[in-house]
């Protein structure tokens, strides 16, 4: 079982379907969303896999820590770690860490976070990339910010 740490947040954008993606990119864009994610990971670290990092890259004012199964795998202005607790052993001291996907990352980051930020997305586009099911009995919805064709919705753990 792993530990819940207080300064992890995951931040995805979701459709209705639960897909973020086809492993390539993702499958809308809203520009009000994207200042969003700018805005809210601003300043901080941010955790995700190397197919995250290869669709966005170094993001600049964001500390970026990539996970990676590739030994020897680098990439200029990022920090690697091998697995998840890796990964957030290097951020451990930062007040707020982004985990921003994808999908595996995701799965495995569910049983560290404290809250969650979901761009739930007013569609269901096809893609094989999803992110995990938030299990009611785990989380409660403590924020929702409607937009036309979609909401900010925050999540807390509880207990």
């Amino acid at each position: 079982m792993s530990t819940v740490l207080p300064n992890v947040t995951m931040i995805a954008a979701v459709g209705r379907n639960g897909v973020i993606g086809d492993g390539l990119t993702m499958p809308w864009h809203l520009s009000e969303d994207l200042k969003f994610f700018k805005r809210t990971t601003m300043g901080h670290p941010m955790v995700m896999g190397r197919r995250t990092f290869d669709s966005m890259g170094a993001l600049p004012g964001r500390r970026s820590i990539v996970i990676t199964r590739q030994t020897g795998w680098s990439a200029r202005g990022v920090e690697v770690a091998h697995s998840l607790p890796e990964a957030l052993a290097l951020v451990a001291g930062a007040e707020q860490v982004f985990v921003v996907g994808g999908g595996e990352v995701y799965r495995q980051a569910m049983a560290y976070a404290a809250r969650l930020l979901v761009t739930e997305v007013d569609q269901s586009p096809d893609g094989s990339v999803t992110f995990p099911p938030i299990d009611p009995v785990d989380w409660v919805e403590t924020a929702r910010d409607e937009h036309p064709g979609f909401a900010w919705v925050t999540y807390e753990r509880r207990g």
